[in-house]
């Protein structure tokens, strides 16, 4: 299979994968490849050379070389596309069957069908899922589980809309080789789904449409719009089919907003305030920089710190300035089935959080589970009414400045033992989840996802190098937190008995201690991680 164009396939063919896997649809994923591989390296080697400047001292500013496209107020991108005009409610998940079904049925307006930080690379989540969608759009997946209980979709119109969230350009597929070397996991989450599922979208009346993340600048963005074109061309789509909606979720990002929009403007359906990943991403860029960008610990950080409010103000402004939806961020809420008391708790910090959102002027939000889609939608009903947004909301009061967006020393909160300690004990669940095959994981009534394991290690990191002090006197030192490791592993061994899988967690220990504890930073904790993957 596919050797008649350079691709080699390493991974099993399980039951099913030749109708995803076809000579057809890998020849779209060798040409993309061939064409703009040698364009991603470039730009991962862009970002390396961004960071060693920041780690110089180099602070992030606009830039003044597209001045003239922030200044030029005549530009707008391409009118809301079919099925994603009213996105008031967006639900996230990965594509395992079960979520697939559930998604869809939920009442949201969209699903993030998710290929990323909600699902693990497993290669049999990443052709498994493709079958899923297509199975989907074909009314061919309604099925019985093991336990009896039956999954069947409901009418076409009332499902929500998909939109797929394919791999990051920082991760390659290393069971799909093109010419002997590995393909961008982008790329082929991309080709795949759109050569299979895009005319069944377009026959729905909708289209194929896209969630792109972790992108570090509008070069980035520019690569997409043109393999948007390309495959779009060789397809038989019109162009201006696909449409894009942009995480802005790492901080290089924040600063190049309108250049993004401006790139993908023909196929752009807006921006989303991916604010887990964007913590992250700011831990990460600033981790050598000193106390100035030292944050207090990951439940400390809420959306009303100044550098979240200038980020997400500034994210709507520009948004609505260009015509383009502004989506805000996840109610990560798992609601309790024993105890009330919690849920009313819960639904009334979700409350809180949507209506801040649909108040600031966001179209639109994420849940991660399909008990709170009533309870945002109800948020949204009452400043949206009959609207299917509000990209009419101008924000022109905003100016949110370069130190705005930098001011990370704002923020008040401490460190303490129980932070700490927290930020061990949540990555080493998530992480011995995603070995075994879950990137989804509820933890501590939170769906929880990559971007949590990778600000805790990264904070850990950070208060390492940066010689913090618990609130309680005691210092941050590699043997406090390797003893932190091993008393958080007794707990979950105690709490889970028999269902404690030994070898997942040594893993994740094993893994947990790489990325936190080593002098030298991994960028993503999900590159080693895929390596010790089949």
């Amino acid at each position: 299979m596919g050797a008649t164009h350079g691709v080699e396939i390493t991974g099993p063919l399980h039951d099913r994968f030749d109708e995803i896997l076809t000579d057809e649809a890998l020849a779209l994923v060798a040409e993309l490849h061939r064409t703009f591989e040698g364009r991603r390296q470039e730009l991962l080697a862009a970002r390396r050379t961004r960071e060693e400047q920041i780690a110089a001292g180099a602070d992030l500013d606009f830039l003044p070389e597209t001045k003239h496209i922030r200044e030029d107020d005549s530009w707008q991108v391409a009118p809301p596309a079919p099925g994603i005009t009213d996105r008031r409610v967006e639900i996230t998940g990965p594509t395992d069957r079960k979520m697939t079904v559930n998604a869809l049925n939920s009442g949201a307006k969209v699903w993030l069908a998710d290929f990323e930080d909600a699902n693990t690379p497993l290669w049999e989540n990443m052709i498994g899922g493709q079958l899923n969608l297509r199975d989907a759009l074909d009314r061919q997946i309604d099925f019985t589980s093991p336990q009896g209980k039956t999954y069947a979709l409901k009418e076409d119109g009332e499902l929500a809309t998909v939109v797929v969230r394919p791999r990051g350009w920082h991760l390659d597929e290393k069971h799909i080789l093109v010419d002997g070397r590995r393909t961008s996991g982008g790329i082929v989450d991309f080709a795949l789904y759109l050569f299979h599922s895009a005319r069944r979208q377009i026959a729905k009346g909708k289209g194929p449409y896209f969630y792109l993340p972790k992108m570090q600048s509008h070069l980035e963005a520019r690569l997409w719009n043109d393999i948007f074109v390309l495959a779009q061309e060789r397809l038989g789509i019109p162009r201006g089919t696909i449409r894009a909606t942009c995480l802005i979720e790492t901080i290089p990002a924040a600063f190049e907003m309108e250049e993004i929009l401006y790139e993908l403007r023909e196929h752009s359906a807006g921006l989303n305030a991916g604010r887990w990943d964007y913590l992250f991403s700011i831990i990460k860029t600033h981790r050598t920089r000193g106390r100035r960008f030292l944050l207090p610990e990951r439940n400390a950080v809420t959306m009303t710190a100044p550098f979240m409010r200038a980020y997400t103000e500034l994210l709507v402004k520009t948004c609505h300035k260009r015509g383009a939806h502004a989506i805000g961020g996840m109610a990560a809420f798992i609601p309790s089935r024993r105890d009330a008391e919690v849920n009313e708790v819960a639904f009334a910090k979700v409350r809180d959080d949507k209506s801040r959102e649909s108040g600031d002027g966001f179209d639109g939000s994420w849940v991660a589970h399909p008990d709170l889609v009533p309870v945002a939608m109800e948020v949204f009903d009452g400043v949206l009414g009959e609207r299917p947004h509000q990209i009419d909301k101008q924000r022109p009061e905003v100016e949110a400045t370069a130190a705005d967006l930098l001011s990370v020393d704002r923020t008040p909160g401490g460190v303490t033992l129980a932070g700490l300690s927290g930020n061990i004990n949540v990555a080493l669940q998530y992480l011995a989840a995603w070995m075994g095959g879950n990137g989804a994981v509820a933890i501590h009534n939170l769906m929880e996802d990559a971007a949590t394991a990778e600000i805790s290690r990264s904070q850990i990191w950070q208060w390492l190098h940066n010689d913090v002090t618990l609130d309680g006197g005691e210092k941050v030192t590699a043997e406090l937190v390797r003893q932190l490791i091993d008393e958080e592993l007794a707990a979950i061994r105690g709490s889970l008995g028999e269902a404690y899988d030994e070898n997942l967690y040594q893993q994740a220990k094993e893994l947990f201690s790489e990325v936190a504890l080593a002098d030298e930073y991994v960028d993503f904790l999900t590159l080693p991680a895929y390596e010790r993957m089949p």
